[in-house]
């Protein structure tokens, strides 16, 4: 194992994902602290309609499908929804959140913005909607500590300040987690035992990071594993479907259990749909190009 070819390859990898992310970031915040997104909440009405919740949540949906869960929470937070409503929300928003950023982050990685929108859009739409069949009770009120707060600025160099000492925070999270997780996986790889299954190790590596710490963590690992050829095109468009779908499994959800979600249905729907939705386009994905060669 070269040490210093890890380094390098994990800081080349960790720049190519903070420049993606830190403008947008920032632009985020901007947005919602003029409450720009307002002007355009009544659209997503339909899909508050679809979901069986409340019309004001459309401005937490918009929300959190062009900024950030956060921004979700924060718009839903006042709205006194129930279980099963929390639950549903979670599931959309689990799926189809941050568009702009993880989209940016997949195009990266070959998956066009077309597919990973509709992907997610309409993944989101049609598991949440399942779940509004399942009766009431069987949604667990699993409150944790309702003490969200959303962000506060006085004023627009408050907010600019803030945003970026939020997002180099967030820079230097990402730099030692990535580089951390870069060595482990090159560390693993340098066995013996393991030369003989590497693709297997960086399929399933890259998408365990995804899983539990999220799309902007796993593209990390995906983006160095695909440059150095060890995933093929199927490997990543499998590996992103599912990402899309299931990714940050358990800490997007705590966000929405502390307001009264069920924690194992979120999690255990999530990961049915990735699994299945992921096996089916990948059929779909292999068979297409069968038929192209």
């Amino acid at each position: 194992m070269n040490y210093r070819d890890t380094l390098n390859t994990s800081l080349k990898t960790s720049w190519i994902i903070i420049k993606l992310i830190i403008p947008i970031y920032i632009l985020a915040d901007i947005l919602y602290y003029y409450n720009l997104l307002v002007y355009v909440s009544f659209l997503f009405e339909p899909v508050t309609s679809m979901l069986d919740l409340p019309s004001e949540a459309a401005l937490s949906i918009i929300s959190g499908m062009f900024l950030n869960l956060y921004a979700a929470v924060a718009f839903a937070a006042p709205l006194d929804l129930s279980s099963k409503e929390w639950t549903i929300l979670a599931i959309y928003l689990g799926i189809c959140h941050s568009l702009v950023v993880e989209g940016v982050i997949m195009k990266r990685l070959g998956i066009s913005n077309i597919y990973s929108y509709f992907l997610r859009i309409i993944s989101g739409l049609t598991v949440a909607f399942l779940v509004t069949i399942i009766p009431d009770g069987y949604f667990a009120d699993t409150v944790i500590n309702n003490s969200f707060e959303a962000k506060k600025y006085s004023g627009f160099y408050d907010l600019i300040t803030s945003s970026i000492s939020n997002a180099f925070i967030l820079t230097i999270k990402i730099m030692l987690l990535i580089i951390g997780l870069i060595f482990v996986m090159d560390y693993i790889k340098s066995r013996d035992f393991i030369k003989r299954s590497i693709k297997n190790v960086s399929k399933g590596f890259s998408l365990g990071v995804g899983v539990f710490l999220g799309i902007t963590y796993g593209a990390g690992i995906l983006i160095k594993e695909a440059d150095s050829t060890n995933l093929t095109k199927a490997d990543i468009f499998y590996i992103g479907t599912f990402l899309m779908i299931c990714h940050a499994i358990i800490e997007d959800t705590l966000l929405f259990v502390i307001f009264g979600a069920d924690f194992t249905l979120i999690v255990v729907i999530r990961t049915i749909a990735a699994i299945l939705i992921s096996w089916l386009l990948l059929l779909f994905y292999l068979k297409f190009h069968r038929t192209n060669s």
